[in-house]
């Protein structure tokens, strides 16, 4: 039997913190807020930390305040030895976080860069995110997939709007830390993406509400290689993005007097195609196993 390695055996490097200039203060206090997101990404709170520990990315610094010391003595065994542990006091902690009540204990990680052929490995189902700026929809979506069985994410620009970075601390705070777990690719192109997903076979369905040819959710198969393309929250997707989909797809609502309702928040309109999706997948898989 193979031995498991034990993460303790390594001594890490520990250090304390007394000051604002702090190198390494800076450093989480500029991850924390999300200012010029780069390679490392700042995380705040006990359990996205653990989260965060638990998922096997690689994790660069663990900083706790004296009263986050309960969390690390539980969180301890997780913490890879090469990671830094740095102790410093609860009011430079709270000058570092970017929360109004922080619990003290925060780190920074390096996500992992997915490939395309991340996304798209098994009967693939991918969430495309194009132009959809608020962070915390972002986040929502992204766990809504991993949910429901997506295979990987991908954000990517509609037209002159970008999408906000998924890694950003409002962001995976909204995903619970799916964002860490979820493979999800950055800095493709969007008709570069749009032809890849079309040479892997993978169908590509547009949320668009206004398209008059759209499908219903119930009409499209999504138990075929499918990717659901979601876009902006107040301009949806741009006119050549859902032309260059292979089909639109729209959610039935109801109309009170005044005329059709307001369009679904983009997380919750993506959270209900993206379950109709995973129904009907599971209902193929049932039927596969006789059930």
């Amino acid at each position: 039997m193979t031995a498991i390695p034990d993460r303790r055996a390594s001594a890490r490097v520990s250090e304390s913190i007394a000051s604002r200039d702090n190198r390494w203060l800076k450093q989480f206090r500029t991850a924390l807020a999300g200012e010029r997101p780069g390679e490392l990404a700042g995380i705040e709170g006990a359990r996205l930390v653990e989260t965060a520990l638990r998922s096997g990315v690689e994790v660069s610094a663990v900083l706790v305040s004296e009263s986050g010391e309960r969390h690390l003595d539980r969180l301890r065994e997780w913490i890879p030895s090469s990671a830094r542990i740095l102790r410093t006091a609860d009011r430079l902690f709270a000058y570092a976080a970017a929360t109004e009540a922080p619990q003290g204990i925060a780190a920074l990680v390096r996500p992992v860069s997915a490939t395309f052929d991340d996304l798209v490995r098994g009967v693939p189902l991918v969430l495309l995110l194009a132009g959809v700026q608020d962070p915390g929809n972002v986040g929502a979506l992204i766990r809504t997939a991993e949910a429901f069985g997506a295979t990987g994410a991908a954000t990517c620009a509609a037209g002159n709007i970008g999408t906000a970075n998924p890694f950003s601390p409002k962001a995976l705070r909204a995903s619970a830390g799916a964002g860490l777990r979820l493979p999800i690719l950055r800095g493709v192109a969007t008709p570069i993406l749009l032809a890849q997903l079309r040479v892997a076979g993978v169908r590509v369905y547009a949320a668009s509400p206004d398209a008059s040819e759209a499908k219903a959710p119930w009409e499209v198969d999504w138990r075929t290689p499918a990717a659901l393309m979601v876009g902006n929250e107040g301009a949806g997707l741009p006119l050549d993005l859902v032309r260059g989909a292979d089909a639109a797809v729209r959610i039935p609502q109801s109309a009170d007097d005044a005329g059709a309702m307001d369009s679904l928040n983009a997380a919750v309109a993506g959270g209900i195609l993206l379950y109709e999706a995973a129904r009907q997948r599971d209902r193929g898989a049932a039927a596969t196993r006789g059930i």
